[in-house]
């Protein structure tokens, strides 16, 4: 090539640098991004698709009715993926790790816990950990209120009626609690509590009670009061169970501190089943020694239905359904693609939990 006709197309290549720099999308066309299930909804999906080449599971990760089969097609699918979109409640595995090898650079969960995300897995690899906070506490919180209304005023035994055609009236029949001049203790005070203390301020409670791993200004904010576990347990008509699933809060709901519950008080589980000794919960509701329980979660997840907890009349089931909404779960969808966008191309993270 002559001087002249390289000066020519390095003049050229000089012009349009610029502008293939600047296009984050056509410089990560390249990168691979898995979505681990196939109902992500559209709008984080459109998103991973404009910067990314985007290969999605032809199942649905939920539950076990595919997850045999969304096992097997994301162990095909992510070698060589630069970041996972883990939309499933089921655990990342080592395998998955070593199968995607050393591209693989963020796992977004569209979540806000974690605890299925094989976190020491992660560090070990040195890749980085987002989860989806805040843009859910909304929605979770309306979930834990319905639970609350419905366990004190007896939805599984009125709705027995309904369904028997049976209707007792009367007006001593089936009374249930009020939430007007309660004590509510909410355990974790982090986004989920706070915006659950936020919705009962209509309610006409007597006291907001928290417990956690220190006190938070939002306390004060929204009349809250900060307490120990044990104060909250003892002084509580209703516990919101709100906090993470640790190794340090697995199973804080036990025979012992149930024993510390009043007789009246009510247990609503919007956290992580694991929260709960779901044995020692059932004997605490079938000998009356707490009044109810209402669960968004449970161990496991679907609880079957033949489980003993189902044929108490005063346990309220829902399949964890606290961020089932459709505002909130494409907020869920967005962030995480964002969070994916930004590690790769070198932005940070809006959500870290691994940075």
């Amino acid at each position: 090539m002559n001087k002249y006709l390289l000066s020519t197309v390095l003049a050229i290549y000089s012009s349009l640098l610029p502008v293939v720099l600047s296009d984050n999308t056509t410089m990560t066309k390249h990168l691979k991004v898995l979505v681990s299930s196939n109902d992500l909804p559209a709008s984080g999906l459109k998103l991973l698709q404009e910067h990314f080449t985007v290969v999605q599971n032809r199942f649905s990760y939920y539950g076990d009715d595919e997850k045999a089969e969304s096992e097997e097609e994301c162990l095909k699918l992510v070698p060589g993926c630069s970041a996972i979109v883990w939309a499933s409640g089921h655990p990342i595995t080592d395998e998955l790790l070593d199968k995607a090898g050393p591209n693989l650079k963020i796992v977004a969960t569209t979540s806000a816990g974690y605890n299925h995300c094989n976190v020491e897995g992660l560090k070990a690899r040195g890749i980085k950990l987002t989860n989806t906070p805040g843009v859910l506490s909304a929605a979770v919180a309306e979930i834990a209120v319905t639970l609350m209304l419905v366990t004190a005023r007896r939805f599984p035994e009125w709705l027995q009626q309904v369904d028997s055609g049976k209707w007792v009236n009367g007006l001593d029949k089936f009374l249930g609690k009020d939430i007007r001049g309660s004590t509510v203790g909410i355990v974790g005070f982090g986004g989920i509590g706070q915006a659950t203390a936020k919705r009962l301020a209509g309610f006409e409670v007597a006291r907001i009670i928290y417990s956690g791993h220190r006190e938070k200004p939002e306390g004060k904010v929204l009349g809250a009061e900060f307490v120990s576990q044990d104060d909250l347990l003892k002084n509580s008509d209703f516990v919101v169970l709100a906090a993470p699933l640790t190794d340090q809060t697995r199973h804080m709901i036990n025979q012992t501190t149930l024993a510390k519950m009043k007789k009246n008080a009510i247990i609503i589980n919007v956290g992580r089943g694991d929260l709960i000794d779901q044995e020692a919960l059932y004997e605490a509701l079938k000998n009356k020694d707490i009044y109810a329980a209402g669960l968004d979660v449970t161990t496991p997840e679907p609880l079957p239905p033949d489980h003993k907890l189902l044929k108490l009349s005063n346990v309220f089931v829902t399949p964890h359904i606290g961020s089932g909404t459709e505002r909130t779960r494409n907020e869920m969808s967005i962030l995480a693609a964002t969070n994916v966008i930004n590690a790769l191309t070198g932005k940070p993270l809006v959500t870290p939990v691994l940075p």
